[in-house]
């Protein structure tokens, strides 16, 4: 983005974006993160669609988006990676750490003498519980809507009229989704107040939120981050400010990032893989 300044940022809370998949907005995310210096990046769940991964679909701005939190690291950002269902196989490497790299389940931090309990969220999911089966099944057809929405939407811009979001409308529509997302959302505030946490934060339903919920035995401010599926949100924490939820869709600054041509490639080419391994070995640093 040139010479541009970028926004230092406290605290920022990704979750749910399923790299690896079609639904993925992995250019925007790029945009975005290229316009942030966060101190502290939380990748809460769901990052790499390891249900839906194939070798056939790895677009090469999927493979910036790890590479660009990567360097990320290498400038002093502490990057925790909370484990999501889509992601469960790294849950046998809960705990691990190198540098100010960590890997775990679930995360405590204290902002500004409050504390914050982070993670996904599917330990609250029914369906996860009992029939992890028919979760896959409903992701797979989740991400042939969105195949399907995006052929819309390129009609829909063909013909000049505003993109529409069609798994939204169906859950919109639907009153068992509506009522699972605030039994989710209930059942994440009472156990975080009978913890006495100051705020939940999770993914997982793709739901951006900051809301305060209140119970007989108390009250939590609970948070959700949304995805990089439909909302294309985040969470951002500010010490003098608070808690935001971030939309890209109202962040001129980085929709105007250009990235480069190879970044935009719907394939990432196994020679240029190979041309990328033989640099990174044969460069010198100073």
């Amino acid at each position: 983005m040139g010479k541009k300044k970028k926004r230092d940022v406290e605290l920022v809370i990704l979750s749910d974006i399923h790299l690896g998949t079609y639904g993925c907005h992995a250019q925007e995310l790029l945009r975005y993160l290229k316009t942030i210096r966060p101190k502290r990046l939380i990748l809460n769940g769901d990052i790499i669609d390891m249900w839906q991964f194939s070798k056939r679909y790895w677009p090469t701005s999927h493979m910036q988006v790890i590479r660009h939190i990567m360097g990320l690291l290498a400038k002093n950002t502490k990057v925790i990676y909370l484990t999501g269902n889509h992601d469960e196989m790294l849950r046998k490497f809960a705990g691990l750490r190198l540098g100010s790299f960590h890997i775990g389940n679930k995360v405590v931090l204290k902002l500004a003498g409050k504390r914050a309990w982070v993670f996904h969220g599917d330990v609250f999911d029914i369906t996860m519980q009992h029939s992890k089966w028919l979760a896959k099944l409903g992701a797979i057809g989740y991400d042939t809507l969105i195949l399907i929405n995006t052929f819309v939407n390129w009609c829909l811009n063909r013909l000049g009229r505003e993109k529409i979001s069609l798994s939204k409308r169906v859950k919109d529509s639907v009153k068992s989704a509506v009522k699972f997302i605030n039994k989710f959302e209930e059942t994440a505030a009472e156990i975080a107040i009978d913890n006495g946490y100051d705020y939940v934060v999770c993914g997982h339903i793709h739901q951006p939120e900051i809301r305060k919920i209140q119970t007989e035995k108390g009250e939590v401010m609970y948070l959700n981050s949304g995805d990089w599926i439909e909302n294309l949100s985040c969470l951002e924490y500010d010490p003098r400010t608070g808690w935001r939820i971030y939309r890209y869709a109202e962040d001129k600054v980085a929709q105007s990032v250009k990235l480069p041509k190879r970044f935009r490639g719907d394939k990432l080419d196994n020679d240029e893989i190979f041309r990328d391994l033989v640099n990174e070995f044969l460069t010198v640093k100073k």
